[in-house]
């Protein structure tokens, strides 16, 4: 394991971001622990729960008023499907 202090770790924060996400092995130390960086997989129901303390079944249920509110807008024609050069020509 590479371990830096805190400055080190700030002076080339990206190169040792990078390092993690390529799976080497990065430590910070921080008093007297040593904290790893690590590339960890977050998924949309993980997310929910761990940001902001939901529970599996809060997360379902926002999931599905979230699928309920897409149909209704595209049903009522408020949600429409642009391509690039569509959007482009709006701003214009």
């Amino acid at each position: 394991m590479k371990t830096l202090t805190i400055t080190d770790a700030k002076k080339n924060l990206g190169r040792w971001l990078a390092a993690a996400a390529r799976g080497e092995d990065i430590g910070i130390i921080c008093g007297a622990d040593v904290v790893a960086l690590r590339k960890v997989r977050v998924e949309s129901t993980d997310y929910t729960q761990r940001e902001y303390g939901a529970t599996p079944e809060q997360a379902a249920r926002l999931d599905q008023a979230t699928d309920q509110r897409y149909r209704h807008l595209k049903r009522n024609k408020k949600l429409v499907s642009v391509t690039a050069q569509q959007l482009r020509d709006m701003l214009e």
